[in-house]
């Protein structure tokens, strides 16, 4: 049996929790293999909305097992809080979730240095969230980290100590001065002893042969990925189909499906470049209909019209295999949609991405008839209007891949499967 990968095609935000939320009952296991709290999965069902930063958006399905990754940084404050707010509404997490000893613990300076670091930017800070991930990678990729196994350590305590020290002299050259509460930490990390510890490389792969049918859960989006994403504008982590091998420990030939999900307009958070952008009415329309703010930090997200050109690099970078397409319901109104097909350059017109993207680039469009009438009570694909559907099938044709997932509003509910 193999794994199979759900993840986002566009800068995050395209409705990953609540498709995991609605096809984890097909799943013995959903897994998330990387990113930290600075991700936000918003989920809606029986009159119960929650935001999830770093536990599985399978955690709802009693029978599901949900196991957070090596490839994932958790901040035990963050973590104590998010798990607190589940065990509230009934669920029995102990039983539930799992995490990996090989995980990387966020400590209070990586959230200090997080946010000196991007003040000293200025203009040119990327929109980071302020949440440590960045510099918890920096320490994990530079071997100065804490693991979740280490918290059972006897010298966990002179540990912490002696990364803190280094955090504490790196932060003199921002001229800032130490002071910090670290009682959420420490109960945090103590909260975080309730669970269970594992080797999940090993337990995945033994899953695996046990005939197990395994999700794998992606945070943030591609375009995001630091190799892959718009750089220097993207996240620390590898957001891509690729990084859940590196992330969970299992070879890439146990990759199976791989659902990459977009939304039918696109949407970005902080700064960096979007070529389909609108800084106009439109681009307020989409923001209002959208209900557009930042899930984890609450900032209004910018929004502009679907990218053909970058879905279809994200899912060539992905190998997808089936398409998700997400709040379609928010162009109920438009008169007119459109999808950005080529890019205009210095050098002519392209469908290929660019290494870098500029000011200078500007989209050349396809304008599609809006369909103007709700869609959210409808089930099945046939019942959309045929301005829907021509809209959903040009995506086919122009990817060549199937789109076999239609959400039509963020209810577990309001989904159409073909």
């Amino acid at each position: 049996m193999k794994t199979d990968v759900l993840l986002g095609l566009q800068w995050g935000d395209e409705g990953k929790g609540k498709v995991v939320d609605a096809i984890t009952r097909n799943y013995d296991i959903v897994t998330r293999f990387q990113g930290g709290p600075n991700a936000g999965h918003s989920l809606k069902f029986d009159n119960v909305s929650i935001v999830l930063h770093t536990v599985p958006s399978g955690i709802f399905h009693p029978e599901t097992l949900n196991i957070i990754g090596n490839g994932v940084v958790i901040d035990p404050s963050v973590m104590r809080e998010e798990t607190e707010s589940i065990t509230a509404l009934g669920v029995k997490i102990r039983d539930r979730l799992m995490i990996s000893k090989k995980a990387h613990l966020i400590i209070p300076t990586h959230r200090i240095i997080d946010a000196a670091s991007e003040a000293s930017k200025g203009k040119t800070k990327i929109g980071s969230t302020l949440r440590g991930i960045g510099p918890a990678y920096m320490d994990k990729t530079g071997r100065n980290g804490l693991r979740v196994g280490d918290i059972l350590e006897p010298d966990f305590e002179a540990r912490y100590e002696a990364l803190k020290k280094k955090h504490i002299a790196f932060l003199r050259q921002f001229d800032y001065e130490y002071s910090c509460d670290e009682s959420d930490f420490f109960e945090g990390i103590e909260h975080l002893k309730q669970f269970e510890f594992i080797d999940s490389e090993n337990a995945l792969n033994s899953a695996m042969k046990s005939r197990k049918r395994i999700l794998a859960e992606g945070a943030q989006g591609t375009l995001l990925d630091i190799d892959f994403g718009t750089y220097p504008y993207v996240t620390s982590s590898n957001t891509i189909c690729a990084g859940v091998c590196t992330g969970l420990g299992i070879p890439p030939r146990a990759i199976g499906e791989v659902y990459g999900i977009f939304k039918a307009y696109c949407t970005r958070v902080g700064s960096g470049p979007f070529v389909t952008e609108q800084n106009n009415e439109t681009g307020e329309k989409l923001r209002s209909e959208g209900r557009e703010f930042g899930s984890t930090t609450g900032r209004p997200r910018r929004t502009g019209w679907l990218d053909l050109v970058a879905l279809k690099y994200a899912t060539m970078i992905n190998g997808v295999t089936q398409l998700i397409m997400t709040k379609a319901d928010v162009l109920d109104s438009f008169d007119t949609i459109k999808v950005a097909v080529e890019y205009e350059t210095a050098g002519g017109r392209t469908d290929v991405f660019p290494y870098a993207l500029n000011e200078n680039i500007r989209p050349v469009y396809k304008e599609f008839k809006g369909w103007n009438t709700p869609v959210s009570h409808i089930r099945k694909y046939e019942e959309l209007p045929a301005e829907f559907r021509a809209y959903v099938e040009f995506v086919e044709q122009e990817t060549d891949i199937p789109v076999k997932i239609v959400s039509v509003g963020p209810s577990r509910s309001e989904t159409i499967v073909r």
